[in-house]
């Protein structure tokens, strides 16, 4: 499995076709030309093309320059957009609406450039939104997958010569002041609480031991958020916490984390959160579930937002929103949350 290489590109999928990807790519290549520097789009010309119309009033503004290969990248002007066609180019497909074949293109950008990102041929990836519907109304073998962390897990088992469940995957979502790391993703909330157990909570604080401390250049100071009201209150409210997690947290100290809990969980955020002229109490914390830490993270600023894949063998950041079908096609995204997940995943190469 090849290291990062940080002098090698960055590529930045386009999502799915018909929602603010493509848009908040063109804002971003537009307003921070040296951010993107080194950056070039996984995904398709025509789009990329409408998309720059759409928010610039001169199509000259930015010309694009289509590649074929990754290392025909080094050759294109830094005053273009590089876009890498990653399949048949698409027709100008209407805005917002769920389309089987924006959700294969998305789902062909995501594994294309995941393949070049394990190989080493990319720096890393940043995937702008895909639409889950479209993804699943594509079908094979698109269907099998809820988004983008399952599908880049299962790429990199493929690679590795695993099985998807033997490369474990967690989502970190982060901004200015707030960061969570989920013990599952994209399952109902039945088999998130299924999910609870203790194998699951002891290996999402050793990735969030080791990926964050990379990060920061310590070990991380990490909360964990109990399942249930007031962490169970001895045992009165369930009993997860006293059987599940507070054995792994003690597994988990005996391995090197800094790890304390399990706290209530409607509390613990705001122990973490970091303010001006403040220090936060804690670098992270660890939830249950998928709302139960992303709620407090968006409540905060989506705009800001970003993230994370850990535990891949490669590095992936993505903005903390989907494809706002309601507002694709207007001009109207924000690319704050794009932006700063392309300064995340600098930062994660030279951490």
């Amino acid at each position: 499995m090849s290291i990062p290489n940080p002098t090698a590109p960055i590529a930045i999928t386009m999502g799915d076709a018909t929602g603010i990807g493509p848009e908040i790519i063109a804002m971003a290549f537009l307003r921070c030309p040296e951010l993107v520097r080194n950056c070039f789009v996984w995904g398709d010309v025509a789009t990329m093309r409408r998309a720059l119309r759409l928010v610039t009033s001169s199509e000259m503004a930015l010309p694009v320059a289509q590649i074929g290969a990754v290392p025909e990248f080094a050759g294109v002007p830094t005053n273009c957009l590089a876009v890498l066609q990653a399949g048949p180019a698409l027709p100008d497909l209407p805005w917002g609406r769920v389309n089987a074949q924006a959700g294969e293109f998305a789902g062909l950008c995501v594994v294309g450039a995941a393949e070049a990102a394990i190989s080493g041929d990319i720096a890393a990836m940043v995937t702008a939104p895909l639409h889950k519907e479209a993804l699943h109304a594509a079908g094979a073998p698109y269907d099998r997958f809820p988004g983008h962390t399952e599908m880049l897990q299962s790429v990199a088992a493929r690679r590795m010569g695993k099985a998807p469940v033997d490369v474990p995957v967690r989502m970190m979502l982060a901004n200015d002041e707030l960061r969570t790391v989920l013990v599952s993703i994209h399952v109902s909330l039945r088999q998130a609480l299924d999910a609870v157990h203790f194998d699951n909570v002891l290996e999402t604080l050793l990735i969030t031991h080791h990926s964050l401390g990379k990060l920061l250049g310590r070990p991380p100071r990490i909360a964990v958020a109990g399942l249930n009201p007031h962490a169970g209150e001895g045992g009165l409210f369930g009993r997860e916490e006293l059987d599940v997690i507070a054995p792994a947290l003690q597994v988990a100290r005996a391995k090197g984390c800094q790890v304390s809990g399990p706290w209530a969980p409607d509390t613990v955020f705001m122990r973490a959160r970091k303010q001006a002229g403040q220090e936060a109490e804690f670098d992270v914390v660890v939830a249950m579930y998928h709302d139960q830490g992303l709620i407090p993270v968006k409540y905060f600023g989506v705009e800001k937002g970003v993230n994370v894949t850990l535990g891949l063998p490669l590095v992936r950041t993505s903005p903390d929103h989907g494809t706002a079908f309601d507002i694709a096609g207007t001009g109207a995204a924000d690319p704050s949350s794009l932006i700063e997940a392309i300064r995340m995943a600098r930062l994660l190469l030279t951490s």
